[in-house]
């Protein structure tokens, strides 16, 4: 039964956001908001009784399940279901006379398809090794015109977490909103300096866009924006604009609430410690878990970026959430709770894991 489940869960994802999406697009009126009352209201909800568990697939089993084309099949199949929405959405809010709150919940809704199937399955695919995974990759990430994240979040976010040098880590006391103009702006230009620096690197030219991908990207991303106003119109071109936006904002918020307030150890000047499952915030709440394909399950992502999501694993001494993911971005969303909540968290933490460094080192002086 065990088996069955593990397997099984995630086809809940495939079919149950999808279903969420479009009957936001199709009900209209007020159910127009169902996808985001859903996400934000209902999951927080279910999250605060059904806590999760911490139990991990035994080594034999990880080998079995990591080899297995079913769970990269479910992942493949988000990208024809996450253009085929942006379709429909694009099509009911230009044919369909829609009132303004009704344009909102259904922005709304297709934003949640943004960083929920694009980005959040864009980023599971873009640390895969072969090269049709990185192009479902980068054609999710287009639905969100956020395409350089292929570039800063593998060869920047990865290297940099939990330094100052990183965009994506949100500082202790940083109220989310400012960090959304900063880890924004930041990852757009550190995208264009790694992007550089790989050309130099090889000795390519970096204004030729088939060999600087950031130029490429940009230009796919404007070749997308002009053919959507060619087809649906200004409406159409400001709705996706909109719920492009939205859907990266969802992913920095993500950001916010997965790297708060942690440090790595500065060995020297510019030099950190490796990356460690306690750099990250961890939630093994189970709904979040399954509809975000594991992403909630980030300290052993962070360890080890090469894990599929279906393999992922807890680690006692990585830090936890109090909650899941959507309801703690509802509590990121008022910067004076989420302070009162996580900076004692982020105290103990840092504390505890002081504590354990300081033994490390006295139990290697004690070899040396």
């Amino acid at each position: 039964m065990q088996k069955i489940w593990r397997q099984s869960k995630y086809i809940l994802p495939v079919f149950i956001l999808p279903a969420i999406v479009l009957l936001s697009f199709y009900k209209l009126r007020y159910w127009s908001f169902f996808a985001g009352v859903f996400a934000f209201g209902l999951i927080p909800t279910l999250e605060y009784f059904l806590k999760g568990g911490t139990e991990n697939l035994t080594i034999e089993e990880e080998k079995v399940v990591r080899k297995q084309f079913y769970y990269d099949l479910l992942i493949y199949l988000m990208v024809p279901v996450q253009y085929i929405l942006l379709g429909i959405y694009l099509w009911r809010i230009t044919t369909v006379p829609v009132t303004w709150y009704e344009f909102i919940g259904l922005t709304w809704a297709m934003s949640i398809a943004c960083g929920v199937l694009g980005i959040n399955i864009g980023h599971e695919l873009g640390h895969r090794t072969k090269p049709f995974e990185q192009f479902l990759s980068k054609s999710l990430l287009l639905t969100s015109l956020y395409m350089h994240f292929y570039i800063e979040h593998n060869r920047g976010h990865h290297k940099n977490i939990a330094t100052p040098l990183d965009p994506a880590t949100s500082r202790l006391n940083e109220p989310i909103y400012k960090f959304f103009f900063r880890s924004v702006k930041d990852s757009w230009v550190s995208a264009w300096h790694l992007e550089a620096h790989r050309l130099k690197k090889i000795n390519q030219n970096f204004w030729n866009p088939f060999q600087n991908q950031m130029l490429r990207f940009q230009i796919i991303q404007i070749a997308l924006c002009a053919l959507i106003l060619a087809v649906f119109g200004w409406i159409g071109l400001l709705g996706f604009v909109l719920s492009a936006i939205g859907g990266f904002l969802l992913l920095e918020s993500v950001n916010y609430i997965e790297h708060y307030g942690l440090l790595r150890k500065e060995i020297s000047p510019g030099r950190y410690e490796k990356v460690k499952p306690h750099h990250s915030w961890n939630s093994n709440h189970e709904l979040g878990r399954i509809l975000l394909f594991e992403l909630t399950r980030h300290s052993d992502h962070h360890y080890n970026s090469g894990r599929k999501y279906q393999i992922l694993r807890h680690f006692d001494k990585a830090p936890q959430m109090p909650s899941g993911y959507p309801a703690m971005l509802i509590l990121a969303m008022f910067p004076a709770l989420w302070f009162k909540v996580m900076n004692p968290l982020v105290e103990i933490h840092n504390a505890t894991v002081t504590d354990d460094y300081t033994k490390n080192l006295e139990t290697v002086s004690d070899i040396e």
